[in-house]
């Protein structure tokens, strides 16, 4: 406003998607009925196109400009007559990507040193924002390839669809700010959700599952946890389950508890939101002799928990002081929000937060409590801010960050007010880029949840004093009884400063600490055991799961139909008929898109996503979606495929144990020792005689000589299918085994084709007795054993 001291109104638009949004304003009271929010719609940014030639400043009618540019009807008789706005462009690699408009009280280009002003105020704005860009574009970047692996992850983890659509649903939020997508919903075929086959063009009868997570906050964060712990369990061999619990209703949280000691499970790690409520609970478990390890939170004084692992959050409140008072030269009061004062992790934070002021001329307000409601919190953060002057907030719990930032956005304070949160929820990873949240202190909860599944198993398999033995013992003066591991933190910013890491290098930094664990030498479990780890959710909210029918023309319909992407401005003419279009209007959508899941030359599911924005979806976003669902669909076939052969496997593996031991009988059958007569046996072969099956045979015979004392064993080789060299090998063979054991062998049943093979291949049976018939050989076997027949005449 100092570049043309006549100005009242002035404003910075920029380019988001097809749009122009307001960044910063002043002074728009006087042409608005009612205060103008940031990032409120400005209207097509087509408008931008006739400044790509200006040199400088281009002067148009201000009635025109608010006319088309300010929201909400613009009180236009409020404008002096003949006003005009002067509109310089601001371009980032050399392409206007927003418009710097003041005030004029007349249709006169500024000039002279007016006019340099402003072309100089563009210049330092298009300066700033390219290098925003820069560090947005990487952090974006790094972000999207997170998306990327943790589908593949969740895929190859065999997560059910819930889990995917809420891994999809933060992922492309957390990459794509400018659409403010409200909901991403993943749909399947009935029969691709079942694990079936993608289907090829649908028709009207078609069954679809619809999946899609409904917003719950602060659930990134648990959600690392949870992915933490499972890792370790993999990782150890031991087995897992993640519970959740209410985060301000302690009785869930002993019930979960109490529920572990009941199942005799080896182990408990459990956050102590409430720590005074949950410390009965503590004390059965460790009474039952069930070890219990504190994460998240720390315990209550003198509690039984033998561990705490989580942040140092008195240093943390430091670092979050330290950061607030370098964005604060000239001071000023600061508010403060927590979840809970009964937490002694977001108290702690606020004390610490004070004590790293406390020689600064910055005065910290008593924090106030959103009890895990979001809204409540983003209430109390207006009121704050409407009350009193404020130069900067701090969230010292997830949720009280963001709440911070959009009270601001919402009172046309965005970026003036010096915020800084905790920990990155997919809002506070948006404000960071947007420059509404300037600073967060980032817990390592994925550390949390693998250190404490790692801790529990040490204490299991070697004993709890032997494993805090090997922890580092209590700090001199420290409030905590249990042995305390500091999991550290990040101080993150968009851009990389000497007090902080830029947004795209912690998510380096983060998948450089996961890649270390996986790295990790440790022993697995030696015996069968199961830890139970109990998260908490602000709500107590399920996933939603619904089963629908394809309607003709629908968005789901058609990208199923067509294969293709589907982008519906909901607002456009001809879509009347559109179910879909219907429904998102009174929901107050504007832009709905269907990207479909591709396999084998067909569609077999749909991601959903819609916004309240008009044209909401570029094509650069749509490419993201776009490859995010390739991803996906290649991940659920291949998850899909290697479902299918295991359960073929596991099918084969049934089928040759019941070959096996079908082959087995046979064998048993086509070889039966058979006792004819005292001290002489008969072995008739069947089939052909290799060297698994003479084995088999030379065993029986020799374990029955032996059991029934027998002279003389027949074997009768009438059935056999050829007596060639190898079979005589192998009769040869069971004739000298049976010698050793004082058994003579006579081979009775040759044929004359057999006899004549023997004799034409030059086979020796080396004085083995041969006769033609059964009855021959059993003739010569009486003979050797002194035995006779007797015939008697029928009566």
């Amino acid at each position: 406003m100092d570049c043309l001291p006549s100005a009242q109104r002035g404003s910075l638009l920029l380019r988001q998607g097809e749009r122009l949004v307001y960044a910063a304003a002043t002074g728009a009271r006087g042409a608005l009925p009612g205060p103008l929010t940031l990032h409120a719609d400005a209207g097509p940014a087509s408008a931008l196109a006739p400044l790509a030639a200006a040199e400088g400043p281009r002067v148009v009618p201000a009635a025109a400009w608010y006319r088309a540019h300010l929201p909400d009807g613009p009180a236009l008789d409020l404008l002096p007559q003949g006003a005009a706005v002067a509109l310089t462009p601001v371009r980032v690699h050399g392409q206007p990507i927003g418009v710097i408009a003041l005030d004029l009280p007349a249709e006169a280009a500024p000039a002279g040193e007016p006019r340099a002003r402003l072309v100089g105020l563009a210049d330092a704005a298009s300066a700033v924002l390219e290098r925003r860009e820069l560090y947005d574009d990487r952090a974006r970047s790094a972000y999207e390839t997170r998306l990327l692996e943790d589908v593949l992850n969740a895929v190859a983890a065999r997560a059910s669809p819930h889990r995917l659509v809420e891994i999809i649903s933060n992922g492309i939020k957390s990459v794509q700010l400018a659409p403010r997508w409200r909901a991403v919903t993943l749909v399947m075929l009935d029969e691709a959700a079942r694990g079936g086959a993608p289907a090829g063009a649908p028709g009207q009868d078609r069954v679809y599952r619809v999946y899609r997570v409904p917003r719950r906050a602060p659930v990134a964060y648990w959600n690392n946890i949870r992915d933490g712990a499972l890792f370790a369990g993999r990782h150890l061999g031991v087995h897992v389950d993640f519970r959740i619990g209410i985060a301000d209703r302690a009785a869930t949280l002993n019930a979960l508890v109490d529920e572990g000691i009941r199942r005799r499970v080896h182990g408990i790690a459990v956050p102590p939101v409430d720590p005074t409520g949950l410390e009965p609970a503590i004390r059965r478990a460790a009474e039952a002799g069930i070890p219990v390890v504190a994460f998240d939170t720390p315990p209550a004084e003198g509690s039984r928990a033998a561990v705490y692992i989580g942040t140092d959050n008195l240093s943390a409140g430091r670092l979050a002081g330290e950061m607030m008072a370098r964005l604060l030269p000239g001071g000023g009061n600061v508010a403060a929000q927590v979840a809970s004062a009964r937490t002694i992790n977001g108290m702690e934070r606020v004390e610490g937060l004070r004590a790293a002021v406390a020689d600064r001329a910055i005065a910290v307000e008593p924090p106030s409590e959103d009890l895990f409601d979001t809204s409540l919190g983003l209430r109390l953060a207006e009121e704050a801010l409407q009350r009193r002057p404020l130069a900067g907030a701090f969230g010292a719990c997830a949720q009280n960050g963001p709440s911070f930032a959009m009270a601001a956005r919402a009172l046309g304070r965005g970026g003036e007010l010096k915020v800084v949160a905790f920990d990155l929820l997919i809002e506070t990873v948006a404000m960071l880029r947007e420059g509404l949240i300037h600073a967060a202190v980032v817990q390592r909860e994925h550390e949390m949840g693998y250190r404490s599944v790692q801790v529990l198993h040490d204490m299991i398999s070697r004993g709890v004093e032997a494993t805090l033995a090997g922890l580092p013992p209590p700090r001199d003066g420290a409030r905590r009884s249990p042995r305390f591991i500091d999991t550290g933190v990040d101080v993150v910013t968009l851009e990389r400063t000497p007090w902080s890491c830029a947004l795209s290098d912690y998510m380096t930094l983060d998948t450089s600490r996961r890649a270390a664990n996986r790295r990790r030498e440790c022993a697995g479990a030696s015996r069968s055991m199961e830890i139970l780890v109990v998260g908490v959710n602000a709500e107590e909210v399920d996933s939603v799961e619904e089963s629908a029918r394809l309607e003709q023309g629908s968005l789901v319909e058609r990208a199923l139909r067509t294969a293709k992407s589907v982008v519906l401005d909901v607002g456009a003419g001809g879509l009347d008929r559109s179910a879909d279009a219907a429904e998102a209007r009174r929901s107050g959508t504007r832009t709905l898109v269907g990207v479909p899941l591709l396999a084998r030359g067909g569609a077999f599911g749909v991601l959903v996503l819609d916004s309240e924005r008009k044209d909401a979806c570029s094509p650069e976003d749509l490419a993201l979606i776009e490859r995010v669902a390739d991803t996906l669909a290649v991940a659920i076939e291949n998850g899909q495929l290697l479902q299918r052969i295991t359960e073929r496997t596991h099918e084969l593996e049934r089928s040759n144990q019941q070959q096996e031991s079908l082959l087995s009988t046979i064998v048993e059958l086509s070889s039966p020792v058979v006792p004819i007569a005292h001290n002489i046996l008969v072995m008739p072969i069947v089939g052909t005689m290799d060297t698994r099956r003479s084995g088999r045979f030379i065993e029986s015979m020799l374990h029955e000589i032996a059991e029934r004392h027998a002279r003389v064993v027949l074997i009768d080789v009438t059935g056999m299918a050829a007596v060639d060299s190898v079979a005589a090998h192998h009769l040869v063979t069971a004739a000298r085994a049976a010698r050793l054991l004082g058994a003579e062998v006579v081979l009775v049943g040759i044929t004359p084709a057999a006899a004549r093979t023997i004799v034409d291949q030059g086979i020796d049976l080396e004085g083995v007795v041969t006769r033609s018939t059964l009855e021959l050989g059993f003739t010569y076997a009486l003979s050797k054993t002194g035995g006779r027949i007797h015939y008697s005449q029928p009566a």
